[in-house]
């Protein structure tokens, strides 16, 4: 008898094998958009995957890849010119298996960014395989991550490799829309909260947010001088936090010129100290990846630096290490990447909550044109019900998509190559995958993607300025 009810409990959840998003939800989880639910289970997805390319740079899980039929045939010798590492395929074998994970997310985001090209309310087909078939869209991935540790190194390691940089410089991007997206949006609702009364707590709540911001700028620039500079050398890093110093100033000047806050009165030095830690984020970041370790220390080795005079005893001198312990350049993920990866699913997550009334992002998807993004339309759809019960998810896009379908893909393609590059820690495998090194292009595709995304916020800047033909309001 039990097993019989065991039967016709499994059955009852069948429908949800092909259902959409509310299946999921349990009768205790508060009332939630569809929109919502579906973006957070896909993120939920890259994040279940970011995790599992973590477990695979772990020793023990590179001891059981080796196991692989042929995935580490004859046992290569590995020279790892940045790595302490002189086992055999250990490195190999980690890094092989983010590459084939990082593969499959990839392939299937970018494939479901093309078949949701124009897909304009929830009523078209396509919107309901977006929406649901969870079970059969998550065995797709398992299938594609395991044939694709199948597939022979050679020219598919050092392809993937450039479209892995490409992506990854993408995504930073997309990352500063974001950041910049949030600053907008809590400055908008600050001032608004002033407008509508108690103006001076929300003027020093908007104070101190932005004053902090920067203070820590400034300190994080005049530790990357202390520490990844010296007086005869590092040329290149004295160029790098320079000039993006410069810019920084040059950015937060122009976010409060006159002529633009006559233009956009929200735009302010919330945003710019957003813009200007990031920058300087990415500038470390950049420098991470130097071929040359004395220009380029460790987090790990600036923090012990910083702790070895206070635990040094008496006037002697404490030696500062030019390089991480073991430890940490091992095969976990360094401060650095652990770092980046914070990040990235901060911005994952806002992406996914974040509502299509903001506008700064939903300009950038869809143009005035085009766009089927409407208003809330929770309202008309709140009383729904499926079964004689409240439904848990509300199918808010009846009218139209709260957001573009295939650009939210494509921009998950775009976050698996970047879980690629930041989880490898940007290092450059050869074709056999039998050198693996920090070379100076990731530090070149990190640097101007610093540079593009001051660009890109100066022309949001003034863009009402040049384009006064466009409604930017």
């Amino acid at each position: 008898m039990g097993a019989v009810l065991g039967v016709f409990s499994l059955a009852s959840w069948v429908p949800c094998l092909c259902g959409g998003a509310s299946c999921l939800l349990c009768s205790c989880c508060p009332n939630s958009k569809n929109s919502t639910v579906t973006r957070l289970i896909y993120a939920f997805i890259l994040l279940l995957g970011t995790i599992v390319c973590c477990i695979m740079r772990t020793e023990s899980m590179e001891t059981q890849l080796k196991k692989i039929p042929g995935f580490c045939e004859g046992g290569f010798k590995i020279k790892v010119a940045d790595i302490k590492a002189d086992k055999d395929c250990n490195v190999q074998v980690g890094y092989k298996a983010v590459y084939r994970i990082s593969f499959a997310l990839a392939i299937f985001f970018f494939a479901f960014s093309l078949l949701m090209l124009k897909v304009k309310t929830s009523k078209d087909p396509r919107a309901a395989v977006h929406n649901g078939f969870w079970f059969f869209k998550i065995a797709a991935i398992v299938g594609i991550m395991v044939g694709s540790f199948y597939i022979p190194g050679g020219h598919f390691t050092t392809a993937w490799f450039v479209i892995g940089m490409c992506g990854a410089f993408l995504f930073i991007l997309i990352q500063l829309v974001l950041l910049v997206d949030l600053a907008h949006s809590l400055n908008e609702s600050w001032v608004n909260r002033m407008e509508e009364g108690n103006p001076r707590f929300w003027y020093a709540v908007l104070l101190s947010v932005t004053s902090i911001l920067y203070i820590v700028s400034i300190i994080f620039v005049g530790l990357l001088y202390v520490y990844s500079t010296k007086p005869d050398g590092c040329t290149e890093n004295k160029f790098f936090i320079s000039i993006n110093l410069i810019l920084c100033i040059v950015v937060s000047i122009i976010s409060i010129h006159p002529k633009i806050q006559e233009h956009q009165p929200r735009s302010g030095l919330l945003q710019s100290s957003v813009i200007t830690l990031y920058t300087i984020y990415l500038t470390w970041s950049a420098m991470t990846n130097e071929p040359d370790h004395s220009c380029n220390p460790s987090l790990w080795s600036i923090i012990t630096h910083m702790t070895a005079p206070t635990l040094a005893p008496g006037n002697s001198t404490a030696v500062v290490p030019t390089s991480a312990p073991p430890s940490q350049n091992g095969h976990f993920l360094d401060a650095e990447n652990f770092i980046g990866l914070i990040v990235f699913a901060f911005c994952l997550l806002y992406s996914s909550i974040r509502t299509s009334t903001n506008s700064q992002v939903s300009k950038l998807t869809l143009s005035g044109s085009e766009s089927v993004i409407l208003r809330d339309t929770a309202t008309n759809g709140a009383g729904d019900e499926e079964d004689g019960q409240p439904r848990r998810a509300v199918d808010n896009e009846k009218e139209g998509v709260q957001y573009s379908y295939s650009i939210f893909h494509f921009m998950l393609f775009l976050a698996s190559l970047y879980i690629m590059m930041t989880v490898t820690g940007w290092y450059s495998p050869d074709a056999e995958f039998q050198v693996v090194t920090s070379k100076w292009p990731a530090v070149w595709v990190k640097i101007s993607s610093s540079w593009v995304c001051l660009l890109l916020y100066v022309w949001t800047l003034v863009a009402p300025l040049v384009l006064t033909n466009r409604d930017f309001s």
